[in-house]
């Protein structure tokens, strides 16, 4: 009887591993979901009654174990890289092109979708699963293993006892997403926007149990260890992996030729919709291994593999309304107020028109259908409107006269497009001046946002950016969402910025046409707040780089008697006033490559933030401008480079990726 019962076991836990790979791998359930709710009670039972028999492997450990406090860190010993992108056919044609440079006309390509959802690492050891991780930041990730094994898709036994690490994409079924957001609608709980930010979050939840309950599922398409005296080939790769019972997506294909890769995207452009599963581009891979290691990698990413984003997509709303909001100088940016949409993955519901004359220009009215899209996938644009589509009960709509905050009346300056509030006591101007100055590339106060400037301003704590020095524990402890340890941080954090050299604070008082880069060059010419605000328009027009406009905009900023009162106010709180930074002879005599030279920084850079990549260049000599031209010298590409690094391209212009300039930082 005993073994009647273990034999039958075995047969429940083989049925229900298959179905769920016909499930959640192929698409293509062979029997209901009764059948295996019923064959799933029946091994619960089997194992109730004889508890010595469960193991690991078993289908019913997959329900998810103790909630976690926290996960742990995970060292990845191979780096998980991301991915360059192109966007356009044109630019896959020049990633062949520097392809076959390197190798050499003899090269076939994999085509794969790139799915929609979370970078992973399973590794197994002895055919078991040990352990599943998060990308991270491609070095370093967390320790997730708990909530994968709930995955059904995931096998935590290979048919043989390997030793490997394989890498792929976590993602929820677009079937899983409706049933999950269809669930919360009915609890009255917030709805996830897309998949991939449901997939990511379900990953992420401490509760494994929860996790369980959100039928994700896993497509395998990279190892970071394996046999590569026996496997030469990507697509060789994918086989092996998949010989393992490891989860391959079935839509890969070899192609010999850029027409066909192009043929490839175009198929799955069109299908792209009618997939289980949201891809968001095409992988095109060089298959061979040995072209593979020619090729190498940049820092962050391989040269021998490339990421094809789909279009931008386009999707129809409706312009309920135009809004005005008054910016720190006082200019009055108008806003589309759209019927909310989805757009790229996110709920749409605003979009900048810029000024007045983009409206003109596109003859925009209250109560069009208009055309919306997403600049880059990320910041929501009008493109048109659907003229054909009105009514006639749309309404013109026209700039106001006066401020809507304070109500003054706004002014045209100097033949500008935009509209502008210029009285200096407009509560828009003081909020948005105080949110500048806390900013990351200002006098960067960390914990004090938008929200909490905001907050201190409507209580009357913070009347200019003075009264941030005065703030008391006692005030902040009042604030919304703000405990002990928030308010010691924050205190600490205005404390330290008191220490900042004197550039970030000349940029922080938003002082009209004084940017970062004008600020810098002005605290390095006359190194002290005294002698700045004491120097004269043709004193300030001397220093290069430095025009009429901003010596004139600093002569009547220093003249007003209650902007030197402020001043006077920063520098009894204790505010250094000096320059802090490299001297000047020695930026100029850098033995550097930057050094005068004009550079321009484009793509998304993994190791620097944008404005640290900045400091380092013009702290070596270097002039970093915004747009590529003939007078550039050199441009340093990260992720997702676009037009700038095409334009530079065509222009020949020598061009960097991340991990040259990095090292020539060292």
């Amino acid at each position: 009887m005993a073994e009647q019962l273990s034999e039958r076991l075995r047969s429940l836990r083989a049925l229900l591993d298959q179905y769920s790979y016909e499930y959640y791998v192929e698409d293509n359930p062979s029997v209901p979901d009764s059948e295996y709710d019923r064959l799933m009670q029946e091994l619960i039972a089997i194992e109730k009654a004889h508890p010595e028999w469960i193991t690991p492997d078993s289908p019913t450990q997959r329900v998810g174990g103790r909630p976690l406090k926290a996960f742990s860190k995970v060292t990845h010993e191979i780096p998980m890289l991301s991915l360059g992108d192109v966007f356009s056919k044109e630019e896959l044609l020049d990633f062949d092109r520097r392809v076959r440079q390197t190798v050499g006309n003899d090269v076939t390509y994999v085509c794969e979708l790139k799915i929609d959802g979370l970078a992973i690492s399973l590794t197994y050891e002895k055919g078991q699963f040990v352990l599943g991780a998060t990308r991270g930041d491609g070095t370093t990730g967390e320790d997730i293993t708990n909530n994968l094994r709930t995955v059904r898709a995931l096998p935590l036994t290979l048919p043989e006892p390997l030793n490997i690490e394989v890498r792929g994409e976590c993602y929820m079924p677009k079937r899983s997403f409706e049933k999950l957001n269809e669930d919360r609608r009915k609890n009255g709980e917030p709805l996830f926007a897309n998949p991939r930010n449901a997939a990511a979050g379900s990953l992420r939840q401490l509760d494994p149990k929860i996790t369980a309950r959100r039928r994700l599922s896993i497509f395998l398409y990279s190892a970071g260890t394996f046999d590569r005296e026996k496997i030469t080939t990507h697509y060789g790769l994918l086989e092996a992996i998949k010989s393992y019972g490891l989860p391959v997506n079935p839509e890969s294909r070899r192609c010999a030729t850029m027409q066909e890769v192009f043929d490839y995207i175009d198929a799955y452009t069109a299908k792209r919709d009618a997939l289980p599963y949201g891809i968001d581009g095409i992988v095109v891979k060089v298959d061979s291994m040995a072209q593979q290691a020619q090729l190498g990698h940049t820092v962050k990413s391989p040269r021998w593999m490339i990421a094809y984003k789909f279009p931008a997509e386009e999707v129809v709303s409706t312009l309920e309304d135009i809004e005005v909001s008054v910016g720190r100088t006082g200019a009055v940016t108008p806003t589309a107020v759209l019927t909310p949409v989805q757009v790229a993955g996110t709920t749409v519901r605003r979009a900048s028109l810029h000024n007045e004359d983009l409206i003109r220009e596109k003859d925009l009215r209250i109560g069009d259908r208009v055309v919306i899209r997403k600049a880059g996938d990320i910041i929501p644009e009008v493109v048109n409107v659907l003229t054909e589509q009105r009514s006639g009960n749309e309404k013109p709509f026209s700039m106001p006269t006066h401020c809507p905050e304070c109500g003054s009346e706004l002014v045209r300056l100097d033949e500008e497009v935009a509209l502008r509030c210029i009285n200096p006591k407009c509560p828009a101007l003081i909020r948005e001046g105080l949110i500048h100055f806390v900013s990351r590339n200002a006098m960067n106060i960390d914990g004090l946002g938008e929200k909490v400037i905001t907050q201190l301003f409507e209580k009357h704590l913070i009347h200019d950016v003075a009264d941030l020095y005065s703030l008391t524990y006692n005030d902040l402890i009042s604030m919304e969402r703000m405990g002990d340890k928030s308010v010691t941080n924050l205190l600490h954090a205005i404390e330290r910025s008191k220490q900042n050299s004197l550039e970030r604070l000349l940029f922080g008082l938003g002082i009209r046409f004084i940017g970062a880069k004008a600020a810098r060059i002005l605290a390095m010419a006359f190194r002290t707040m005294d002698d700045l605000s004491r120097a004269s328009v043709e004193e300030l027009t001397a220093v290069d780089e430095i025009g009429d406009k901003m010596a004139d905009s600093l002569v009547t900023y220093f003249s007003k008697p209650e902007f030197q009162s402020l001043i006077a106010e920063l520098k009894a709180h204790g505010l250094n006033m000096n320059y802090l930074g490299p001297d000047p002879e020695t930026i100029a005599n850098a033995d550097s490559p930057f050094n005068g030279k004009t550079v321009v920084l484009t793509g998304k850079l993994e190791q620097l933030t944008r404005s640290q990549a900045k400091k380092e260049i013009e702290s070596r000599g270097g002039n970093v401008t915004g747009s590529v031209s003939a007078s550039t010298d050199l441009v340093i590409a990260g992720e997702a480079a676009g037009s700038k690094l095409k334009k530079a391209r065509d222009l020949n212009i020598e061009i960097w990726d991340e991990g040259r300039f990095l090292e020539t930082l060292r």
